[in-house]
């Protein structure tokens, strides 16, 4: 009796910008920037800030649409967020350049009253939204500055697991996205911004500067879209008899 086999190459082919990329799915990790509720939700540090976070809120199905075809697909998850101690012992001494543009701790200092909103260790704000609760296999890292590799051990597990690209989603484009991409191209990884699974806290430019640098020399960009069917469409069938 012949019967068929599902199979899931290690190889696929993205449609992305500049041009086409190819990917080894067991040497690809989805980087979850910062999709906590801080930065998401209204009483959040962004909506304190004036920040539309309706566009923001928008990336959340998004992510999550990304991040299931990518577990399915064999990828590693790891959501990086921002987060710092009450004490203050991780941002920075008093002359701190980290200090005095940090808008959050200022907010803390003036209006004590708001730091639940914010991204200080055991508030809501530095909570992972609900939508996008961890799950078993995927892995959480608190970062203390904006790139997801300052101050913490990405590059080690990314290391570890023999990555080598990495799909960047998340908050904001042009600020904690960004760093972590730059970052990611010095440290020889092959990053990949997908551009409708991430928002700006800025101007539309912000974000379409953002998109314009990564393809010109750090990276290549795609959408949620191409990135789910370049993967979806990666099962063959092995027919056995």
């Amino acid at each position: 009796m012949k019967t068929f086999e599902s199979i899931k190459p290690e190889v696929v082919k993205l449609e992305t910008e500049p041009e086409p990329l190819e990917i080894n799915l067991r040497r690809t990790a989805v980087v979850v920037v910062d999709m906590t509720n801080a930065f998401i939700r209204k009483g959040g540090f962004f909506d304190i800030l004036g920040v539309d976070i309706s566009l923001c809120e928008k990336t959340i199905n998004t992510v999550k649409s990304v991040t299931q075809v990518a577990r399915d697909n064999g990828c590693r998850i790891i959501h990086v967020v921002h987060k710092l101690a009450k004490d203050l012992s991780d941002a920075g001494g008093e002359d701190s350049v980290n200090r005095a543009k940090d808008a959050s701790l200022r907010i803390a200092r003036d209006n004590p009253g708001l730091i639940d909103g914010l991204y200080f260790r055991d508030t809501w704000g530095s909570e992972i939204v609900d939508e996008l609760t961890p799950q078993e296999g995927d892995l959480v890292i608190e970062k203390p500055r904006y790139s997801a590799f300052a101050g913490t051990k990405l590059d080690m597990i990314l290391r570890g697991y023999d990555i080598k690209y990495a799909v960047f989603v998340g908050i904001a484009t042009n600020g904690c996205v960004e760093a972590s991409i730059r970052d990611a191209f010095n440290l020889e990884y092959w990053p990949i911004l997908i551009s409708d699974a991430c928002a700006s806290n800025g101007p539309e430019f912000t974000q379409k500067a953002t998109i314009w640098i990564v393809k010109l020399c750090l990276g290549w960009v795609t959408t949620s879209d191409q990135f789910s069917e370049a993967l979806r469409r990666s099962t063959t069938y092995n027919r056995k008899d």
